[in-house]
């Protein structure tokens, strides 16, 4: 079954709100990373992992994560400091059994 086309209009800077049932028919999420694409006309978005932006090397994959957090709510900032610090605290209790 094909799903009915859905319009939306483009805002003045640029942005259209991708509508929720195809966020989540296409595994979308917050802060999940976009590719957009161009070809013939048509321009694509779709969901990709970090292992697909490009160079994987330390400091590219730090520099990208500095990026990402400067754009981010201070309590998401927060929530991620507060997951590195346990898992830095998992990895002190594994070394040390």
């Amino acid at each position: 079954m094909k799903a009915k086309p859905i319009y939306k209009i483009v805002d003045g800077k640029g942005r259209v709100l991708i509508p929720k049932e195809l966020r989540t028919a296409s595994g979308m999420d917050y802060g999940d990373i976009v590719r957009l694409s161009i070809h013939q006309g048509v321009v694509t978005a779709k969901k990709v992992d970090l292992i697909e932006v490009g160079d994987q090397s330390p400091e590219a994959v730090e520099a990208f994560v500095h990026a990402a957090i400067r754009e981010m709510p201070e309590d998401t900032q927060i929530a991620i400091a507060a997951r590195l610090l346990e898992l830095i605290e998992q990895r002190k209790r594994q070394s040390h059994e």
